[in-house]
């Protein structure tokens, strides 16, 4: 795999492999674009259930909250929520990308995502973000700031089941607004054996 340049991704972007919306020719970094916060939060509600169980649904365990212009999201220390980028990613099947925070910001305590950093090749929706702070003041966020960064990576071949083939059942495809979790799906049919 390798990593495309600013002028690889501006290729990709002119030739519509690529599609982010908004975009801005200012967010193109050398081999990155700069991507923007929306103004949706999903936080969590821990009054509503004992403890999260991964293996059941549970629809109120988060509310989806917005924010109006300049109106800021308080995150406080030790906070976790779920948030989204303000613009819509859509993958060709040659393309993986990685989402990464801003250094400024994490240099203030701002964790913008646990373990969804990868996007698979055929993926199309708003980015989901797990906001975390860990830092020992509350940091405000605001509608339009810039978030993050994606970069992207050719692979050697065009995958053969992009993310949201049926067979996959790709759980996020699509997604316009911070999404909870399903990984309660998994147990659908009961536990998944080992291995």
């Amino acid at each position: 795999m390798s990593v495309l340049s600013d002028r690889d991704i501006r290729a990709a972007l002119e030739a519509g492999q690529v599609l982010i919306r908004p975009y801005d020719p200012v967010d193109l970094q050398p081999s990155s674009v700069d991507l923007h916060l929306d103004r949706t939060f999903r936080v969590f509600r821990n009054n509503r259930y004992p403890y999260i169980d991964v293996r059941q649904p549970q629809p109120d365990l988060t509310e989806l909250l917005r924010v109006e212009d300049d109106e800021p999201f308080i995150l406080h220390p030790g906070e976790f929520v779920l948030g989204q980028t303000l613009e819509w990613v859509e993958l060709p099947d040659d393309l993986v990308a990685r989402l990464e925070g801003r250094s400024s910001l994490g240099r203030l305590g701002l964790l913008i995502h646990s373990t969804a950093g990868y996007v698979d090749p055929g993926w199309k929706g708003n980015l989901t973000l797990e906001l975390s702070n860990v830092a020992n003041l509350p940091i405000a966020l605001y509608a339009g700031m810039r978030i993050g960064q994606i970069s992207f990576f050719r692979m050697s071949s065009p995958v053969d089941r992009p993310y949201g083939s049926p067979e996959l059942g790709s759980r996020y495809q699509g997604q316009s607004e911070p999404t909870a979790s399903a990984y309660y799906r998994d147990y659908a049919n009961g536990p998944k054996p080992k291995g």
